[in-house]
């Protein structure tokens, strides 16, 4: 039922791919792209108390406030909760608190289950001047991202608690660190999914957690180190954006598994989002590899690899490293 899904959902981007590149947007990839190289084994155990706390995100305020979520609470024992808050139907369920193994303040993003899913519509708008001042206003961004747009429930609802929660553990806690972790799909292809596999768990984890990663540093001490390690990330928002998020002092990090197709959504051709620096994709045979550039081309590396017709999406919530996102 679930693979069927999957392939209704892909044929049907197809045709929507198909359909648009009689006119085409401009395909505009980084004209020089570094060697793809493989992660250092170190490199990659890094990676995984950062993986189990975006896994850690699918579980209820409740449980993460009192760290007590099975599985994914117990892989990071040491882990002090500071505040955590959602709204079923309203926003997402998101976690605030301080890791002293890694001496970090950690913000986990849930998927969540928003009312506008079922909402097919991709423009790109600019940025609310409120959460990103000073931002360029052709920095653009999916509309359903956008707090201006009025007509859905936005997920920056969480924002101030969010910003508040950090605040307060930058202030109880000896850290200058923050890390915003999340998994999985944006709005766009969430909506889609949505409609035609409406049993499957989604949601948009991953990508309000990069904006919540370019908000942060705007509402916070300069002194102050945020990064982003995200899961299964779609694209957000378009040429201007991605060089935006590449022009801050944050460290972004998007990590993808093997055939999935979320992390080439929405496509450039059609839409003209845009990646980011910073792709790490575990190839078919299991090995790491830093993708560097934007949409980096190489055949090793998403937006080179992966298409519509090669696609596997059972492979979306992982494993990435042998941790399955879920609660």
């Amino acid at each position: 039922m679930a693979t069927s899904c999957w392939f209704t959902f892909l044929a049907a981007l197809s045709v929507i791919s198909i359909g648009v590149r009689a006119v085409p947007a401009p395909r505009t990839l980084t004209a020089r792209q570094d060697a793809v190289t493989p992660l250092p084994s170190a490199e990659i155990v890094a990676f995984k108390p950062y993986t189990w706390y975006a896994s850690t995100a699918y579980c209820e305020p409740s449980s993460t406030k009192a760290w007590n979520c099975g599985e994914n609470c117990n892989a990071n024992p040491t882990f002090k909760p500071v505040e955590s808050g959602g709204v079923v139907n309203e926003t997402q369920n998101w976690y605030v608190g301080y890791d002293p193994t890694l001496n970090e303040v950690i913000v986990g993003l849930s998927p969540g289950d928003l009312p506008f899913i079922i909402d097919l519509e991709v423009i790109l708008v600019p940025l609310d001047a409120e959460l990103f001042p000073g931002v360029d206003p052709n920095v653009l961004v999916h509309a359903g991202f956008a707090a201006t747009q009025n007509r859905h429930v936005p997920p920056w609802l969480s924002a101030p608690g969010v910003i508040a929660a950090v605040k307060e553990a930058l202030s109880l806690y000896p850290t200058e660190n923050v890390t915003v972790v999340g998994h999985s799909l944006g709005e766009f292809s969430l909506a889609v999914i949505a409609v035609l596999c409406p049993h499957l768990p989604l949601g948009t984890g991953a990508a309000t957690a990069l904006l919540h990663a370019v908000y942060l540093p705007l509402h916070l001490p300069s002194d102050v180190n945020v990064r982003y390690i995200g899961y299964a990330s779609p694209r957000v928002g378009n040429q201007a954006w991605a060089n935006y998020v590449d022009s801050l002092h944050i460290s972004t990090t998007r990590i993808n598994n093997k055939e999935d197709p979320v992390p080439v959504l929405p496509p450039i051709e059609v839409f003209g989002y845009h990646h980011a620096s910073g792709e790490v994709r575990i190839r078919d045979d299991d090995i790491w590899v830093s993708c560097p550039g934007q949409d980096n081309p190489s055949d090793q590396c998403s937006t080179g690899a992966v298409n519509f017709l090669n696609s596997n999406a059972t492979q979306h919530p992982g494993p990435y490293d042998g941790v399955t996102m879920q609660c």
